[in-house]
């Protein structure tokens, strides 16, 4: 199953245009999953898309099971959070920094995703967006450090695979207004 997941993801990433995805490093202390995609609109667009998480993240991801209760915050100190229920919640990051520079936006968000969070990692979740002559550059990067006794490189490519889920439809987002 997890196969299928991770060939539709890829199959998203090619549609949306010249895209790449990969672990760039896993040892057992850590990993950095990178992905890069060009998407045909405005770098403005790409931006309003990226910190609209709840319009893209997958479902199937979420504590709650519905992405639409994610909410982003995009200041520094800003939760990227999950509310539900009865009082439910849950932080998945915490917003490090929001900056425009020279035309490139970056996102920049510290927290453990997932089953991440209770094994004490930290993770630092970047994104740039960038212009491009053919529309927008959307960078992500997630570099996740811990305990050598968690056996992070063996947990790397279960991460990729889902991080490359949620890039592929932050790519389509962007590109169609739709992530399916």
């Amino acid at each position: 199953m997890r196969l299928v997941i991770a060939a539709a993801a890829l199959a998203g990433l090619l549609w949306a245009g010249s895209a790449r995805a990969e672990v760039v490093q896993a040892g057992p202390t850590g990993f950095i999953v990178r992905a890069e995609s060009t998407v045909a609109t405005s770098p403005e667009r790409a931006w309003r898309a990226l910190v609209r998480p709840g319009r893209w993240w997958s479902s199937e991801h979420t504590y709650s099971g519905d992405a639409g209760r994610m909410s982003l915050d995009a200041r520094a100190g800003g939760c990227w959070c999950e509310r539900w229920g009865a009082g439910q919640s849950v932080e998945h990051a915490r917003v490090l920094l929001v900056m425009e520079r020279e035309g490139l936006r970056t996102l920049r968000l510290l927290g453990g995703l997932g089953p991440l969070q209770e094994m004490g990692v930290s993770g630092v979740l970047t994104f740039t967006v960038a212009p491009d002559p053919t529309g927008a550059k959307i960078t992500m990067t997630y570099r996740v450090a811990g305990d050598a006794g968690q056996g992070l490189e063996q947990l790397a490519p279960l991460v990729d695979m889902v991080l490359m889920e949620q890039f592929g439809r932050l790519v389509r987002f962007t590109a169609s207004g739709s992530s399916d």
